[in-house]
């Protein structure tokens, strides 16, 4: 992985972690976890998603820093 697509998936993987913890906040969560007892698919997945796409990032920037 190249570090420009690392740098854009730890950025994008920032943003998705954003708008998630916007979601879980949100009036339709607060809902949501009235009536289920959990946050809403919609903040859940960008959590997830999040997540997963800053470590795919941290894990890219890190192993194209080391030498062959």
């Amino acid at each position: 992985m190249t570090k420009a697509i690392s740098f854009a998936l730890l950025v994008g993987g920032i943003v998705l972690l954003y708008f998630g913890g916007q979601a879980f906040n949100s009036v339709s969560s607060d809902v949501a976890r009235v009536f289920t007892g959990s946050p809403s698919n919609k903040a859940i997945m960008l959590i997830v998603a999040g997540v997963i796409a800053t470590l795919a990032g941290v894990t890219g920037i890190a192993l194209s820093g080391r030498k062959r």
